[in-house]
């Protein structure tokens, strides 16, 4: 196989755009692709950018309502009644000229990355413009119009996989894709995410396990605020890799939102780039030890679009093309001017926040004082016995 990451890219990927001062701002992907090529990492062998086209209504159809459909193609001649039926509209997601026509885009970029994963074109995957998890089957939500991730799991299931793992490490619960696969147990859906308590979208809670015949397929692990690097990398150890292990997945999907760092506006964990780019190193060799390398990745949050969104998804690209990037690295001067230029805002000159998480293994023991160990041990209660493993501390 000669192509190890294949990336689906056109600069139109970057007129999903919700305009002036809505968090989305689709800059941190072309801050990020900027970034990604001055380091390298986009030239490197086996690395290769292919052309996008937008998905049909059939491939939307995967996941999206018919009527929906239409709703987000004739949104500028809609009722404020029929917009509000659909989501449409609303401050999280107002129109926007060509709306349809850009998710569209955003949708064939991640089925054209699932396609390529699954016909073995590919090892990885990855469009950074995608993970927009939220969308309904109806309606859309935060920020979200049309599911790509969904959408490019329901490809993978439709073109022959039988055992699809996502894993999502948005601060939000990755409600979407939960609820368009609750009832299906060929998925098995992993998200850790802010509690419901105190961030969108108010879902994702242990109980939220599965539906019949699906049961511990949804597996929700819910953080208390302010949760950093080292608890957050236990829960993910506690969670992930023994999930992976008894569910044998063909296809490793994750979507990599960066809103958990302590610096994104919107939600409240205290992540720093090092955790972050330590998860993804982490479901990289997940992929390789349980799906033979197939692996799909997308973007999603993160709206400190200069200072984090860049940063982390270079590391995300370049752990994918099996090119990790040094964290010392400094940013190129060069690509600080041009984020000046495009954000009128200063870049960080490193690839770091000069951090080292060291994070104690879950199998070190349970602490119940601990609230993050309360929140890991709910979530292996609601799951772990529906996968034949234990529960024990």
């Amino acid at each position: 196989m000669d192509t190890t990451l294949l990336v689906p890219w056109d600069d139109a990927l970057t007129s999903y755009d919700f305009g002036h001062d809505h968090p989305l701002a689709p800059v941190r992907v072309e801050l990020t692709m900027r970034l990604a090529r001055e380091l390298g990492v986009l030239d490197a062998p086996g690395v290769v950018l292919a052309p996008v086209a937008a998905a049909k209504d059939g491939v939307l159809e995967l996941v999206h309502a018919p009527e929906y459909i239409a709703a987000v193609k004739n949104v500028a001649h809609a009722t404020r009644s029929e917009r509000s039926r659909y989501g449409l509209g609303t401050d999280d997601n107002p129109i926007f000229p060509g709306m349809h026509e850009a998710s569209a885009l955003v949708v064939g970029a991640s089925v054209a990355a699932a396609d390529a994963v699954w016909s073995g074109m590919t090892e990885h995957a990855a469009n950074m413009a995608g993970g927009l998890h939220h969308a309904m089957r109806a309606h859309a939500s935060g920020f979200c119009l049309y599911n790509d991730v969904a959408i490019a799991i329901a490809r993978l299931l439709e073109q022959g996989a039988t055992r699809v793992a996502y894993v999502d490490v948005d601060a939000h619960h990755g409600d979407g894709v939960q609820s368009a696969f609750y009832n299906d147990p060929r998925v098995l859906t992993i998200s850790l995410h802010e509690h419901p308590s105190t961030l969108f979208p108010g879902t994702g809670l242990p109980e939220e396990s599965g539906g019949r015949n699906a049961e511990g397929m949804s597996v929700n692990v819910a953080l208390p605020a302010g949760t950093r690097d080292a608890h957050w990398l236990r829960a993910f150890d506690a969670i992930v890799p023994p999930l992976l292990y008894a569910f044998r997945p063909e296809v490793l999907v994750t979507q990599h939102g960066c809103d958990s760092h302590a610096l994104d506006p919107l939600a409240h964990l205290m992540l720093t780039i090092d955790g972050q780019r330590m998860a993804a190193e982490a479901l990289h060799r997940l992929a390789h030890e349980h799906t033979e390398g197939r692996w799909l990745l997308f973007g999603g949050g993160g709206y400190a679009v200069v200072d984090v969104v860049p940063r982390i998804w270079t590391h995300v690209l370049a752990e994918a093309a099996h090119r990790p990037v040094p964290p010392q690295s400094e940013a190129p001067d060069s690509w600080r001017t041009f984020a000046a230029e495009r954000a009128g805002q200063i870049a960080p000159r490193s690839m770091t926040d000069g951090h080292q998480p060291q994070p104690r293994p879950w199998a070190n023991g349970f602490d119940p004082a601990d609230p993050i160990d309360r929140a890991v041990l709910a979530t292996r209660r609601a799951v772990f016995p529906h996968h034949g493993l234990e529960v024990t501390h």
